[in-house]
């Protein structure tokens, strides 16, 4: 299933400001509103002012942290993938490529997802984990899949390479896998493809020095479809 990330909630700080100062200017700054105030004194008091810049930068708790490499654009994503050949292969591809060469398959779907069923012998490191922490940013992100009636929202699992690195080491042969799988073909309707969470894993794999990554195309949907060997940890 394609990772899901809700439009971040908008806070406007000039729109407050607005009732207890006379005039606002409001600029958006990275994270922060620089918000200068402008008073109503006659003209000659203020012209000792003119070339004075009184500025007021207010930082919200409320406000996104910079961009991760998993936030990349998918054209900048899909643009390594390709550069770094990332294969994609069907199902029963993986499953002799387990067998017969080596291949670890690597399921970065939650960890409740993988307990349910999972392909044999798999290993699981999600790349998305349930909202742990509960800063203003935090509630934010909560609420807004609330208003969508999600009321399990993720983030993104900031451990992720870590735990990979401690499983496998940079020249393991991996088939990254989730439940939908995503797709690098284009087609009529998505001439650039269409990412998923095992897509975002294999770019954060590359990026970070492993050699040998390939794709699981049409995803575990497709792994449980065709029957092929699946265990269950519950």
């Amino acid at each position: 299933m394609t990772a899901f990330t809700p439009t971040a909630l908008q806070y406007s700080s000039t729109s407050y400001l607005q009732s207890w100062v006379p005039s606002i200017d409001g600029t958006r700054y990275h994270n922060s509103w620089c918000v200068r105030g402008r008073s109503y004194k006659p003209t000659s008091q203020r012209l000792h002012q003119q070339n004075i810049a009184r500025g007021l930068t207010i930082q919200s708790a409320a406000t996104k942290p910079a961009k991760s490499p998993a936030e990349e654009e998918w054209k900048v994503k899909r643009e390594l993938l390709l550069q770094k050949r990332v294969k994609s292969v069907e199902p029963k591809e993986a499953l002799r490529l387990r067998k017969e060469n080596n291949f670890v398959i690597l399921d970065v779907r939650p960890e409740a997802e993988f307990k349910e069923a999972h392909p044999a012998d798999a290993i699981n490191v999600q790349i998305y984990r349930l909202i742990k922490e509960w800063t203003a940013w935090d509630i934010a992100r909560r609420a807004a899949f609330a208003f969508f009636g999600i009321f399990s929202g993720t983030e993104e699992n900031p451990e992720f390479i870590k735990s990979v690195e401690e499983k496998l080491d940079k020249n393991a042969k991996i088939i990254v896998a989730c439940s939908a799988g995503g797709t690098m073909k284009p087609t009529q309707n998505l001439p650039e493809g269409q990412q998923s969470r095992s897509l975002i894993a294999a770019y954060l794999l590359v990026l970070n020095g492993y050699a040998n990554v390939f794709h699981l195309e049409g995803g575990l949907y497709r792994w449980f479809k065709e029957d092929l060997p699946t265990v269950s940890e519950e």
